[in-house]
């Protein structure tokens, strides 16, 4: 059900797609005969870009995981009260974008920090590619802001850690699909009787996608060793399913920063002027007050192309036409 609802939404998109450029090439014709439509054009064109701006975001959610809800954990850097209040700003504004987006946000743990702030909070971000969307998110988030905390009004730089991973169904099912298997029988050798000596009851089974090879031969009953031979080949595959998910999750731990100076992913800063810029795909947003309300859209987005292609903001201005 959900892979035909990602194939109806895809059908509905391209017929969209085309109906709005088909819609702007009849007001470009009807311009050309001197009609006056060059707002209706404007607004079309403007209206298709956000379209396959959405298009593309979906287009580069194609990691493994990126389908999943998210987990989202939210520490304080060194600096008490400071750090714990610019905790607490980014877990608002992560409820925010849930919100604006239509994911359902569940505070699942939070601990109130002395005086402002929080020392941590964890919470789940529910709902469709709510994780390959907030991965852009992990690292450390630094504010640079005059302290509402410090009498004197000074500049102060705050530190805090985002960490997100995917809620995965933590049941394991092995499939073993019958084309995915070479079978060989041979004769069985050791102890066993004349019948177990002369016939070909042994099994040895290969799984071709992995090159696992496991063998049964206790049994006088060649359909008796098949049965042995495919119960010890799905522990075999149970067991390199859980090294796989040990060593995501080595990833995802050593994707940890120091929560420091020098570690940040992108700066929040609110003086002596404002700006938001994410360091790794150079993207520079002036309107600090919308992003901090939640409209981190652009951000995501900048941050999935570059992954996918290395572009930076920069590179992508560059790749327009004159």
């Amino acid at each position: 059900m959900q892979e035909r609802k990602r194939l109806e939404e895809a059908l509905a998109s391209d017929a969209q797609i085309t109906a709005m450029t088909s819609d702007i090439d009849t007001l470009f014709e009807l311009a050309g005969e001197g009609e006056a439509v060059g707002a209706e054009i404007e607004q079309s064109i403007r209206q298709l870009s956000t379209r396959l701006h959405v298009l593309e975001t979906g287009m580069l959610l194609s990691g493994e995981n990126d389908s999943h809800s998210a987990i989202v954990t939210i520490h304080p850097g060194a600096g008490g009260t400071e750090s714990q209040d610019w905790a607490e700003m980014l877990l608002r504004m992560y409820l925010r974008w849930a919100e604006r987006m239509g994911f359902e946000a569940v505070i699942t743990d939070r601990l109130e920090g002395e005086g402002a702030g929080i020392k941590s909070a964890t919470f789940e971000v529910n709902g469709e590619k709510a994780f390959g969307l907030l991965a852009s998110e992990v690292g450390v988030h630094r504010l640079v802001r005059i302290s509402p905390f410090d009498a004197a009004a000074r500049r102060h730089t705050s530190f805090a850690s985002v960490f997100v991973i995917p809620q995965v169904d933590d049941e394991i099912k092995i499939e073993i699909k019958t084309e995915d298997l070479r079978v060989d029988t041979f004769r069985a050798s050791g102890a066993g009787g004349q019948h177990v000596n002369r016939t070909d009851s042994a099994i040895r089974m290969t799984h071709l996608p992995t090159g696992i090879v496991v063998q049964c031969q206790n049994e006088r009953s060649q359909h008796k060793n098949r049965a042995g031979a495919l119960k010890q080949l799905r522990a075999r595959l149970y067991e390199l399913e859980i090294r796989k998910r040990r060593e995501e999750e080595k990833k995802l731990e050593d994707a940890k920063l120091d929560i420091n100076f020098g570690s940040q992913i992108r700066s929040y800063v609110l003086a002596p002027y404002r700006m938001v810029k994410d360091h790794r795909t150079k993207l520079a947003i002036g309107d600090v007050d919308r992003v901090l309300d939640g409209d981190l859209e652009d951000l995501m987005h900048s941050y999935l192309v570059w992954r996918k292609t290395g572009k930076t903001a920069g590179d992508a201005k560059d790749d327009l036409p004159e």
